[in-house]
């Protein structure tokens, strides 16, 4: 993955840990970054002082620069670059574009060596961006400029009336990246008309009017073509470097989003789906509570039943057992009452009789 930032990570920590060695050491790394581009770092023990950076750079355009070594336009940016602490050497090694003296010496305090590291770590996007720069530039009024940044990914360039327009052949590897490209690349041409000071973008599924003319294996993609409007304010002074080296990094950032979005994506599936995991398994461990909580309520039920029909029973026996009681009681004419209270019977009254008893 590109560094966005157009430092060298590795550059900065060679550098950074050979300044801070206590004793003076070699030094003598090879290494890539990008696929294609390669740095040489060499230092000897006997001049610790001087550091040569070499680097080697395809060119962005081939009919542009020229066979050998970089153009002046590229070497004159450098010097301005790093004329405090590095020169360049002329020739360069063999195999290798540029080649630069560095002698931090003159800088005695440490956050001006660690500043100075920071530049020389850009040394390629200033070699990359110096280019694309003099080739925004110096494009004609007609047709298209191809450009290789990466061997996979190029894209092209072209001048209109105004304005230079910068054209990327978009392709990707599988159908889920196609579909994020989709909606990111709509969301980037809403982002893009909404402010008036960036750029211009626009999405199309087929090649647009400028790129008439060019090979059909150049223009076979599976995610279209975006296009940005770059007017003359987006390549004055500072802004230039900063626009150029966007403009070489905008398909590895697309890639990255996409890649970033893909990810996301797929923890919240994976989380959702551990949600609902849990919840089946809840759902399983509650099933089984419920069904003993059923059997518990069913053996209550039945004991209940029980109950309630042995009272229902004993109910019965004891109706049974009070109406034989009032078959056995004195029965009692209600009418015989209301005639005792219409007629009174009068009493007899008894007298007492003595009687004598004869004695012989």
């Amino acid at each position: 993955m590109a560094f966005f930032n157009g430092g060298s990570r590795a550059l900065v920590e060679i550098l950074t840990r050979f300044q801070s060695a206590e004793r003076p050491m070699p030094v003598d790394h090879t290494f890539f970054e990008f696929g294609s581009v390669r740095y040489h770092v060499q230092a000897s023990a006997s001049d610790p002082e001087n550091v040569y950076l070499l680097i080697s750079t395809p060119s962005l355009s081939h009919e542009a620069s020229p066979s050998t070594g970089l153009p002046e336009f590229t070497l004159q940016e450098a010097r301005k670059m790093y004329h405090k602490f590095a020169e360049i050497v002329e020739p360069s090694k063999e195999g290798y574009a540029l080649t630069l003296k560095l002698n931090f010496s003159g800088l005695t305090r440490p956050k001006d060596r660690a500043k100075a590291v920071r530049q020389v770590s850009l040394l390629q996007s200033v070699v990359l961006g110096s280019q694309l720069k003099h080739l925004l530039g110096s494009l004609g009024s007609s047709g298209a400029t191809k450009l290789v940044y990466n061997h996979r990914d190029p894209f092209f360039v072209s001048r209109t009336p105004g304005k230079i327009k910068a054209i990327f052949p978009m392709r990707f590897r599988d159908d889920t990246d196609i579909a994020v490209a989709t909606s990111f690349f709509q969301e980037l041409q809403d982002a893009g008309n909404s402010y008036a000071k960036a750029p211009k973008c626009s999405w199309s599924a087929i090649p647009p009017p400028e790129l008439r003319g060019e090979s059909v294996q150049h223009l076979t993609t599976n995610g279209g073509f975006v296009s940005f409007d770059i007017f003359e304010r987006h390549v004055k002074r500072k802004r230039a470097a900063k626009t150029a080296w966007i403009l070489l990094n905008f398909q590895a950032y697309v890639k990255y989003h996409i890649k970033c979005t893909r990810n996301y994506i797929q923890s919240r599936m994976r989380k959702r789906q551990e949600s609902l995991a849990e919840v089946i398994q809840n759902a399983r461990l509650r099933g089984g509570d419920d069904k003993k909580k059923s059997q518990v309520r069913k053996k209550s039920k039945r004991r209940l039943f029980s109950l309630g029909k042995a009272k229902k029973l004993q109910k019965g026996f004891r109706a049974v057992i009070d109406g034989i009681k009032r078959l056995r009681l004195r029965i009692r004419v209600k009418a015989l009452d209301r005639f005792r209270r219409c007629f009174v019977v009068p009493k007899l009254a008894t007298k007492k009789h003595n009687y004598l008893r004869l004695g012989a």
